[in-house]
């Protein structure tokens, strides 16, 4: 498809299944906000209740900046994980929870994907949002845990581009995964051809890898 051609989301419209923040204020702000910077929500986000999401690519601090922004322009509930360290001090601890964000151990990685898991499990709206990167800087490969939560929470993947090329933030088809993570990951990836993020030197091994 041709990214010039791809609608804007209108919140509006959006299912009914998809969690919601109920937000007032915040939705116009965040769009105003973004309006300014000349960023738009493209693509669609289809109407269901479970999710595990894909920020992709992770390149700068920046990113946050706009990705923040575009959760409450939409009045989408998603949820994000943080490391629990950001929650010692209770001014940012509020604010943090108020966003969405979930604390983590991250020294406890098997526990982390099994409470992910398990959050799923309990059948309540959840969009999940991770970045596989890992890290702002170059990884050779992207971390696999969103993969194995997705499929066993047996939830489909959505990926999500925050492509500085083109200034959006781009919601892309679902993707089902096979349990054959050595074939699904190469489509998933494929996705991301042609994104670019605020730093390209960052980006990781297998975004690279698209362009050559």
């Amino acid at each position: 498809m041709d990214m010039n051609t791809l609608p804007t989301i209108d919140p509006t419209t959006l299912g009914d299944r998809v969690p919601r923040r109920h937000g007032k204020f915040a939705p116009r702000l965040a769009k105003a906000f973004l309006n300014k910077a000349g960023w738009r929500i493209t693509g669609e986000i289809p109407n269901v209740s479970q999710a595990v999401l894909l920020a992709v690519p992770h390149t700068s601090n920046m990113d946050g900046v706009y990705a923040i922004p575009t959760l409450l322009a939409l009045d989408v509930d998603i949820k994000l994980l943080g490391k629990k360290q950001l929650f010692k001090l209770p001014i940012l601890s509020h604010f943090l929870r108020w966003a969405g964000v979930i604390a983590i151990d991250r020294d406890k990685k098997g526990s982390v994907l099994q409470a992910n898991i398990n959050r799923f499990k309990t059948g309540k709206p959840l969009f999940l949002g991770l970045s596989p990167e890992g890290t702002r800087g170059y990884t050779d490969e992207w971390k696999t845990g969103f993969y194995y939560l997705a499929l066993g929470a047996d939830v489909p993947i959505l990926p999500v581009a925050m492509d500085y090329n083109t200034k959006e933030v781009r919601f892309m088809p679902l993707f089902y995964p096979t349990g054959d993570i050595e074939t699904d990951l190469p489509k998933i990836y494929a996705y991301y051809d042609g994104v670019m993020g605020r730093h390209a030197d960052n980006m990781s091994g297998p975004l690279q890898d698209l362009s050559k």
